[in-house]
């Protein structure tokens, strides 16, 4: 062989080398710092064709409340992420000892896993997100975060780019810990970036925060979007907020698209919106030490009425107070309304509230005049949490929030609502007064540990069907139907 033919047969070795392989559609990677790696797992992922990735996991704190100081019980966590295009199979050894029982969460998925000494196996059809969850141990789990293959990464060069690079803080420099982004500006926090102060949009008419990267701010919450519009939230981890991870006030046309938050501390909300219109929060996983979405009115400085809100595709974890939290506060002074609320294909798979002001997975719950109206619920799945109600629609005077009583609950309808579990309290409808009431409530193939609950189901002539729930409905609620349709 030439020196010429061994060059050019090393040079075309080299450049092999450094592609991906051959017909493999998995990207893995790292943070080079900024985030504690966990030592609970090891996984590796792989596809029919190309070889075997390793993935790191990293830590995270959640929290459950201590009923008797009322601080939080912390406990360690571990999380991955990784992008893959059509169909992955993950081996996943745990580390801590022999693995005796093993579900993948949400159940609604219908993932198997296979179980072989302290290994796990198991594929996924499509870039989701799932909880592994092992030997029944809901804190020591594994939090599984993926996405398709990005395609639409932006220039580092482009100047309507905010562009934060793999290490902590490789960007822009913030401000008392808040980075207030122009208008128009697109952030873009690249794999293994981690960024440590809130991003803000203030009275901004458009932009967006996207990428593979993850937000932990060191003192405050995640992300703060005020009067502002036409925003997009995409795909980024918000890690061990201060607080809210993201907070929404007087503002119109925001997406929530494919986030993730995990949070201990205390009012560790996940999305909290105030005063909203135009909302759709899509395909977010929310693991969180308060409500995990909470849909407000007047509070602070933020004013107006909402509408057209939508939550979807969604899966919740409510280590404190509600999944799905609508209501409360608002203004006395000058009432408002939120009017179109769609809740649909979401699974909760936990809800822990010792306090019973404050449960419910679903909770509806005006305050401060609010008046609440026209929702619409479907195709929610509720596992076995482990303290709350799982409905809690009440018109509500609460002295330490409210300064009056809400105006009413009007016009809920809710389909295809299941929960499969054990430890519930009986869900309460409760109307303030005959002023202040809940009317017009229809259930559609409600099922409750595989029973449907329905009008016409067999029970004595004297029980109500709300019974069978169990549920509470005082004298203050008009027009409550259970209906099944094929």
């Amino acid at each position: 062989m030439t020196l010429r033919v061994l060059l050019a047969t090393l040079f075309i070795l080299q450049c092999a080398s450094a592609l991906p392989a051959l017909n493999s559609s998995i990207e893995t990677y790292h943070f080079p710092e900024g985030l504690d790696r966990a030592h609970s797992y090891g996984i590796q992922v792989k596809q029919s064709t190309g070889g075997v990735h390793t993935v790191e996991s990293y830590s995270a704190i959640v929290s459950e409340a201590n009923t008797t100081s009322g601080k939080g019980i912390e406990h360690n966590t571990s999380f991955a992420l990784f992008d893959f295009e059509g169909s992955a199979d993950l081996i996943v050894t745990y580390n801590n000892g022999p693995v005796k029982s093993a579900v993948i969460r949400p159940y609604s998925y219908g993932i198997k896993p296979t179980v072989k000494g302290n290994t796990v196996s198991f594929s996924l059809d499509r870039p989701r997100n799932v909880v592994l969850q092992v030997n029944d141990d809901i804190f020591d789990t594994l939090q599984l975060f993926t996405n398709a293959i990005e395609t639409d990464i932006p220039s580092q060069r482009d100047p309507n780019v905010v562009y934060f690079g793999p290490g902590i803080d490789n960007g822009p420099s913030s401000k008392n810990g808040t980075l207030v982004i122009p208008s128009g500006k697109a952030v873009y926090l690249a794999p293994g970036a981690v960024v440590t102060s809130r991003l803000a949009f203030q009275n901004a008419t458009s932009g967006s925060i996207q990428g593979r990267g993850v937000i932990n701010p060191r003192s405050s919450g995640g992300i703060l979007i005020e009067w502002s519009s036409n925003i997009l939230v995409k795909d980024i981890l918000i890690l061990g907020a201060k607080g809210f991870s993201v907070t929404t006030g007087t503002s119109k046309n925001i997406t929530m698209s494919g986030i993730r938050s995990m949070s201990s501390t205390g009012n560790g909300d996940g999305i909290d919106f105030f005063c909203s219109e135009d909302v759709l929060i899509d395909g977010v996983f929310l693991r969180n030490s308060d409500d995990n979405i909470a849909l407000y009115q007047h509070r602070w400085n933020y004013y107006g009425n909402s509408k057209n809100i939508t939550v979807q595709n969604s899966s919740l974890w409510a280590d404190w107070a509600h999944p799905i939290n609508i209501g409360t506060h608002g203004n006395t002074d000058k009432p408002e309304t939120m009017d179109g609320v769609t809740i649909r294909n979401i699974d909760i798979l936990d809800h822990r509230e010792p306090q019973m002001w404050y449960q419910g997975c679903i909770a509806i719950n005006p305050g401060d005049s609010n008046l609440i109206q026209n929702v619409h619920i479907e195709d929610v799945r509720v596992e076995d949490f482990r303290l709350g109600q799982l409905l809690n629609f009440r018109v509500m005077y609460n002295s330490k929030y409210n300064t009056s009583p809400g105006r009413g609950i009007r016009n809920v309808y809710v389909k295809d609502l299941v929960y499969n579990g054990s430890h519930a309290n009986p869900s309460l409808f409760l109307g303030y007064d005959k002023d202040r009431n809940i009317s017009n409530v229809t259930f559609v193939n409600l099922q409750v540990n595989g029973k449907s609950i329905d009008d016409n189901m067999a029970k004595p002539s004297w029980y109500y069907t709300a019974d069978f729930v169990p549920m509470f409905a005082n004298e203050y609620v008009e027009g409550l139907n259970f209906t099944h349709e094929q």
